[in-house]
Formats: structure tokens, C-alpha cells, sequence
């Protein structure tokens, strides 16, 4: 099980390193945007410099749920065990915040949450999500 884990984990990196990312980054640039993503930038780890990556997610008044598909694996999960510290892009406005990790949120629930309210949408989101994982953790961002 760890290494069908391990394997999601770099195919699903290296499709986000070598189309998603890009593809999203482009459709940012030329004005099309998606109210389901959000742009996460935290400070490297290692580097100390600033790291943007996109994700779905769901904002609220308070802050911006999100879910690590891979745990702390990833790399802006890395980041964010470094340090909590980020800041989140909504609706093209950047907002200062603070992550943690909830594993006890119910990530399955939290993912058909992003689906918004068609029972398809949700159905799908969670789907999507599910091919994806290999060890899945809800992540809150709350505004400062």
C-alpha cells in the first residue's frame, strides 16, 4: 500500500509540476479563473523564498479550507509544517493567514464540499480527489 502511495504521489507531482500548474498559471494570466481555486503561496522551507502553487479549495469569511491529497508529502505542506504563515489568493485578492493541519476533519466530506450543490459536481469532486490521494489531510487557513 505505501508504494502504490509513493507512486500516486510522484505521477500526481509531476503532472501538476509539468501541465496543471502551467495550464493553470496561464488561464490565470489571460483573465480566466475558477472561483473553486485558490493560490497558496507560503515560504519555502529550504529556501526561505516565496512558493505559489494553485489548489482547489473553499473559502469562507473566516479563511480558506483546503486538502493536501498527499499528507504532509507535499511540498507546500512541507512549507507550511516550517512555517504556518501564508498567504491565499480569492477572487483575485491576496489574504494573510494562518494554516494548520486538521486530520480530524472528515476529508471525504470536505472534498464533496468543493463540489459546490449539485450532487453531480460533488459526486465528481470527491471522485477526482480519491483517484488522486495517498494519504489525504484537510488543511484550514484561517485570515489574520
Amino acid at each position: 500500500m505505501a508504494n502504490k502511495g509513493l507512486r500516486k504521489f510522484k505521477f500526481e507531482r509531476r503532472v501538476g509540476r509539468t501541465v496543471v500548474n502551467p495550464l493553470v498559471a496561464v488561464m490565470d494570466r489571460i483573465g480566466i479563473r475558477s472561483s473553486l481555486v485558490v493560490e497558496l503561496e507560503t515560504t519555502g522551507a529550504k529556501t526561505g523564498q516565496p512558493r505559489r502553487v494553485p489548489l482547489t479549495g473553499r473559502a469562507d469569511d473566516a479563511g480558506v479550507w483546503v486538502i493536501s491529497q498527499h499528507g504532509r508529502r507535499a511540498g507546500w505542506a512541507h512549507n507550511i509544517a516550517a512555517n504556518p504563515k501564508v498567504r491565499v489568493r480569492v477572487d483575485n485578492q491576496w489574504l494573510s493567514g494562518t494554516a494548520t493541519f486538521e486530520p480530524d476533519d472528515d476529508v471525504r466530506l470536505r472534498a464533496r464540499s468543493f463540489g459546490g450543490d449539485s450532487k453531480f459536481s460533488q459526486s465528481a469532486s470527491a471522485m477526482t480527489m480519491r483517484a488522486m490521494e495517498s494519504d489525504p489531510i484537510s488543511v484550514r487557513i484561517t485570515y489574520d
